[in-house]
């Protein structure tokens, strides 16, 4: 940082860049940004932006790969399907992501919000975009905004605004599939808003309150709504990638005379162009250093190379490093903390996703009914009740019956069958009856086996409790057995 700027840091970290001395809204025209890295985001935005809206579509087994409907509790995750029972794995998800975020955000900083966040892939590739095609780049935006209302300004804001909203409208039906199945929106879109208000006001006042964030609050998410902005004040180091200005290389500052040799002169290489301010979108310098508004778009990074190509010195004036890769001269982003940190995240993942792979499709439980003790069932044989409950995870229904392994007995299903939908839980109750010279003991293990379809899908271990005291011909017979 030059010392002009170590002398005024606290003028550019004590306000916003989008609000004035008056503390009103400075509106931000960025420059319409181009180069390698924005190309690379591109591509990142466009995969986002095509899986966001075909992901509805996509259907496997009868259900769509992804839908989070939170009113009925039922989750699908490419194509997995998770029920209220499934509540311990969302948590542990969470927990899971919000370590990931942490770490993440200690080794390359804010890079999620430049590159995959949701409100820059929608302002940054959508409605800038709109906002380029209809009214022109940003000094024509500049000149449309300080003219009069005629009809040129009147059209062009009309339109675009019109496309606004129904791009949003699109959105928020999209969302919606997200919630109940496309399905589900078929049938609101096709039955009109009169059979379902509620649920097309829903998506009328969304298409609203999208609207009005990309169409007017816009970089004002990032820099006062979001949390994310301010928690990278307190999780970013010296040793935290981020989008950078080598200071040490580019000052002091100096305009570009081709005639001139800058290092005779002791003139750094940044050339005070301001083309990384122009292209920023949250209105910062990115010169000052780290900022809280900093998103890591690196717009900044593509105009700075451009201008040290033409004026013949290497690029990455402006890079992502470290503030101690800068200061020492190393350029390297995989340092040994990122990588143990990135190693952690990795078995992290990889333990999250085996606990979802693994899970198993039904969850069974079995317990002696409360309140009882055993009955003599005949003459010569002992009885326990029992109760069963089954969670079944799958996609259709399953007829469960119960069978006793070890010892050898006999199973009554008491009432009828049990059958359990999908995404259901359902319990019954049934009989578990043993010889009596069978019993060694007041209390023994029973193993039993749940089978649907005539599978054994889960064993499940129980106590079968018998009397204190076996009487003498018990023990005899159980003597003579052995």
């Amino acid at each position: 940082m030059s010392e002009k700027n170590k002398n005024n840091q606290g003028s550019f970290r004590d306000k916003l860049t989008t609000v004035n001395t008056e503390g009103k809204r400075v509106w931000v025209y960025p420059k319409k940004p181009k180069g390698r890295l924005y190309n690379y985001r591109q591509i990142v935005a466009g995969v986002l932006l095509l899986f966001f809206f075909i992901a509805p579509f996509i259907k496997y087994k009868g259900d769509p790969i992804l839908l989070l409907n939170v009113i009925e509790r039922k989750f699908i995750i490419f194509g997995i399907i998770f029920w209220p029972q499934d509540f311990h794995l969302i948590v542990l998800s969470i927990i899971s992501l919000l370590v990931f975020i942490i770490l993440f955000t200690v080794i390359f900083g804010r890079i999620f919000c430049g590159w995959v966040c949701p409100q820059t892939i929608f302002m940054e590739f959508v409605f800038r975009r709109i906002e380029y095609l209809i009214e022109g780049d940003f000094h024509k935006q500049k000149k449309l905004a300080r003219q009069d209302w005629n009809f040129e300004k009147i059209w062009k804001k009309t339109l675009k605004h019109a496309i606004f909203y129904v791009f949003a409208f699109a959105v928020a039906n999209t969302f919606l599939a997200y919630l109940v199945g496309i399905d589900r929106l078929k049938l609101l879109i096709t039955d009109g808003p009169f059979q379902h208000t509620f649920s097309f006001l829903a998506i009328v006042i969304f298409s609203g309150v999208f609207y009005f964030i990309f169409a007017f609050f816009r970089e004002q998410v990032c820099t006062i709504a979001c949390p994310y902005g301010r928690l990278q004040g307190v999780l970013l180091d010296e040793k935290s990638i981020v989008v950078a200005y080598d200071h040490k290389r580019g000052e002091p500052k100096g305009k570009y005379n081709p005639l001139e040799d800058r290092e005779v002169s002791g003139k750094g290489d940044c050339i005070d162009c301001q083309s990384c301010v122009v292209v920023c979108p949250t209105n910062i310098d990115i010169r000052n250093g780290t900022q809280l508004e900093c998103i890591n778009c690196t717009a900044c990074i593509d105009a700075c190379d451009a201008v040290m190509d033409r004026i013949k010195k290497p690029r990455g004036l402006i890079r992502y490093d470290s503030e101690k890769g800068i200061l020492e001269g190393t350029r390297t982003i995989f340092t040994p903390r990122a990588i143990a940190y990135s190693t952690f995240l990795t078995i992290l993942l990889v333990l999250v996703g085996t606990l979802f792979a693994f899970r198993t499709d039904f969850e069974t439980t079995i317990l002696r009914q409360r309140g009882t003790l055993f009955q003599e069932y005949g003459e010569d044989s002992y009885s326990n009740i029992y109760q069963v409950e089954i969670v079944n995870k799958t996609r259709k229904s399953h007829q469960v019956e119960v069978k006793l392994l070890e010892p050898q007995g006999e199973v009554i299903t008491m009432g009828d069958d049990l059958v359990v939908d999908k995404g259901e839980a359902k319990s019954g109750s049934f009989l578990a009856v043993l010889k009596k010279n069978q019993l060694r003991s007041s209390n023994t293990k029973l193993k039993f086996g749940i089978y649907s379809d005539g599978e054994m899908i889960e064993e499940y271990m129980v106590t079968f409790i018998g009397p204190n005291k076996l009487d003498k011909s018990q023990d005899n017979n159980s003597d003579n057995l052995k």
